[in-house]
């Protein structure tokens, strides 16, 4: 079943290509296809487009189509072309001509738009409440180890003494800017696209602000043109958002494979959590955060994927645009993965302790023995050219006491404020009020 097939179909070569995996992506936008529709047949009702009892008809089999989703008991028919044809037709054959009605005022462009902006909104706040954990535990492992000191490198070579506390910290930190990337995007993808139909609008007497209110959408995409014209930005934008999470997870796993090196040893894990090999039989290999470390690769290039797919697009609608769900959908469930991952090495990771009493790391000590003779009153050029002269000729003397008293050192981690921080972005999403719309919609 095609919506737009008069008395001729296309050829069979055409259409398996033309369709692609395009029925699997839209088993990612089923339940949300029936919100949209749910709230489309109640402002059809509202302009006159449909009488009362059409309507109460349409939203009983509409939420009993969206539980069968919701328990995994939908699926798409061989001959059904996408999600929308199928929950059309389902309606048709129930309902008969009232089935018929719910595509009035409204394209299969706009339809796709505004089921990819509630999906996309949905999986951002999945996303961002993974994201919530993973902090928390960074925050707890921080404090619990903020007394463990730790080599700091420059260019990979000894630079200065950090802690676990600093390093746990750091990442924690990392995602309250990368949840504020989650956050822009957000913004842009909570407007409402519907009823801007194939991108000119309609000539029925829409209510395009009451679709919007009741999908909880924060505003409209007002301009039509621009409505369509988002297809493909908003899903790039919300790409690099993912891939600046991404980026962090990935350097994090980069830091930890280093750090089980036997040459660093400075943290391990418990053998479960490790894979051997087929030959070498002390192997303990860190492919967990190897596959994390991959995988964050991939994702942080979904935004450069989406933006040459989208290339010199005019406005308009374009069938191009179909591909970027293969790409950014798969993703969110990735980057859940890669989060959860990260979550259960670090709950287990096992800390080596007092390791800067190993005299190969006293040049770590050298920046605090220049500031202890510039609190003397030396000047700074002076101490350093001094303490380099002793490094040179082998006379150099520190010990590893550490007074770092300054917001954000090792001597104040600053904890709370970053936990403040991150609050303050989770609380602007309101996530409470969109929760509270789609609830009223299903009632």
């Amino acid at each position: 079943m095609k919506l737009w097939q008069k008395d001729k179909g296309s050829l069979k070569q055409v259409e398996t290509f033309t369709v692609g995996k395009d029925r699997e992506m839209d088993m990612y936008l089923a339940s949300f296809d029936v919100l949209g529709s749910l709230a489309h047949i109640q402002m059809l009702e509202s302009v006159g487009l449909l009488t009362k009892n059409e309507l109460t008809q349409l939203q009983q089999d509409l939420k009993t189509i969206y539980k069968l989703i919701e328990k995994g008991e939908f699926r798409l028919q061989d001959d059904v072309e996408d999600i929308h044809s199928q929950v059309e037709l389902l309606l048709t054959q129930k309902l008969g001509d009232t089935g018929k009605k719910i595509h009035s005022a409204r394209s299969r462009n706009d339809q796709v738009l505004v089921d990819i902006k509630l999906f996309l909104r949905n999986e951002i706040e999945e996303l961002v409440k993974a994201i919530q954990s993973l902090f928390e535990l960074l925050q707890t492992q921080s404090e619990k180890y903020k007394d463990h000191l730790l080599p700091g490198y420059t260019h990979l070579q000894l630079a200065m003494p950090s802690s676990f506390g600093l390093w746990f910290g750091a990442y924690a930190e990392s995602l309250v800017d990368d949840t504020i990337t989650l956050k822009a995007a957000y913004d842009v993808v909570n407007k409402n696209p519907l009823g801007s139909a194939a991108g000119y609008g309609s000539s029925f007497p829409i209510n395009r602000a009451l679709t919007t209110k009741l999908l909880g959408f924060d505003d409209l995409n007002y301009n039509v043109v621009y409505a369509q014209m988002g297809r493909g930005k908003a899903e790039r934008i919300v790409a690099q958002s993912l891939a600046n999470v991404a980026d962090t997870l990935g350097k994090l796993s980069m830091d930890a494979c280093l750090y089980l090196n036997q040459n660093f040893g400075f943290i391990s894990f418990p053998a479960e959590l490790t894979t051997g090999s087929s030959i070498m039989p002390h192997k303990k290999n860190p492919d967990v955060f190897e596959l994390i470390r991959s995988h964050c690769n991939r994702i942080k290039a979904l935004p450069n994927e989406i933006t040459m797919m989208t290339t010199n697009l005019p406005s308009g609608y374009h069938r191009d645009l179909q591909l970027l769900k293969e790409h950014l959908f798969p993703a969110f469930g990735n980057l859940k993965d890669c989060i959860e991952m990260t979550g259960l090495m670090l709950s287990n990771v096992e800390i080596k302790k007092d390791m800067l009493n190993d005299e190969k790391y006293k040049y770590l000590f050298s920046v605090e023995e220049v500031n202890k003779l510039v609190i003397t009153g030396m000047p700074f050029r002076d101490a350093y050219k001094k303490v380099g002269l002793a490094i040179e000729s082998g006379n150099f003397r520190y010990d590893t006491s550490i007074h770092h008293t300054h917001e954000g050192s090792i001597g104040k981690l600053c904890t709370q404020e970053i936990k403040k921080q991150m609050q303050k972005v989770i609380d602007s999403f309101h996530f409470a009020s969109v929760s509270s719309a789609i609830n009223k919609l299903l009632e």
